[in-house]
């Protein structure tokens, strides 16, 4: 199983698929890093040679921001509308949908299951027996 990226792709898929699974790289991007690293699409990611595993990898180094520096950019940008206190800062800060969606109803991905508001009533008291035949 090549390893690029410190990522296990799976080695059975095609190279051009198997590159998806790295964290910040799509089908197109994936295209483009094994076009400039000169390797065919069709290749199956268990038949890649060192040579074309070093030849992905540097060229990912080199024009891509993947894994854990996309994942800490975006944490970055996120506290950064936070601390700005922006609308999107406070929808983010709320957990709810931060797009113009509607959130009186829907939005449950964001918001999370229902939480359930209930009335809370007293007991109603009951007479006993004593008290009836009074």
């Amino acid at each position: 199983m090549p390893r690029i990226i410190g990522v296990d792709i799976p080695k059975e898929k095609r190279i051009e698929i198997a590159l998806t699974y790295i964290h910040g790289i799509g089908r197109s991007m994936s295209n483009k890093i094994l076009k400039s690293a000169s390797v065919n699409t069709d290749t199956r990611a268990k038949n890649l040679s060192e040579e074309e595993v070093s030849r992905i990898t540097s060229v990912i180094q080199k024009d891509c921001s993947v894994e854990g520096d996309l994942r800490r950019a975006r944490t970055a940008n996120i506290k950064r509308l936070m601390d700005a206190g922006t609308y999107r800062g406070l929808r983010h800060r709320r957990s709810l949908p931060v797009r113009g969606q509607r959130s009186r109803t829907n939005a449950r991905t964001r918001k999370g299951p229902r939480k359930t508001v209930g009335v809370v009533r007293a007991k109603a008291v009951r007479p006993t027996i004593k008290e009836t035949t009074e």
